[in-house]
């Protein structure tokens, strides 16, 4: 399952994935905002996010927010969260493979919708790498 969240800067890219997702029959759960309300705060939907990716290895997340560092800060304070900034498809893949990444963060001010997609594709078609090193790095972050 992915469970999405984004604040207002990140609310029309989230939507934006939304349509994607149905179009290619992606299951999501939207943790808000659900509609545009330009005085929310990006911390509620970061913690809604991380709460849920916590409870099942197999979920992940996806956050907007305007920078996206705002929602990394926040969903890393999570045990078991390993929240990325996904600059790039490169990023997004790199930390999936080596570092099990399970919320990929988006600045919407940086991309564009079609930027967007290509990162959350190269996101999610990548799997952890599985390598006895990252395992061994991924169980020093929460001892």
């Amino acid at each position: 399952m992915i469970y999405l969240g984004a604040d207002h800067n990140g609310f029309k890219t989230k939507e934006y994935l939304k349509k994607y997702f149905d179009n290619k029959n992606i299951d999501y759960i939207d943790l808000g905002n659900t509609k545009f309300q330009k005085t929310d705060d990006y911390p509620d939907f970061a913690k809604a996010v991380a709460k849920k990716v916590q409870k099942s290895k197999k979920a992940t997340g996806i956050l907007l927010c305007g920078s996206g560092q705002g929602m990394c800060i926040v969903a890393n304070k999570f045990k078991n969260i390993r929240a990325i900034l996904g600059w790039s498809s490169a990023a997004a893949r790199r930390a999936r493979h080596d570092d099990d990444a399970n919320i990929l963060c988006l600045p919407a001010w940086r991309l564009t919708n079609e930027k967007t997609l290509q990162v959350v594709r190269a996101w999610l078609a990548t799997d952890f790498g599985n390598l006895t090193r990252y395992k061994r790095r991924i169980k020093k972050i929460n001892p």
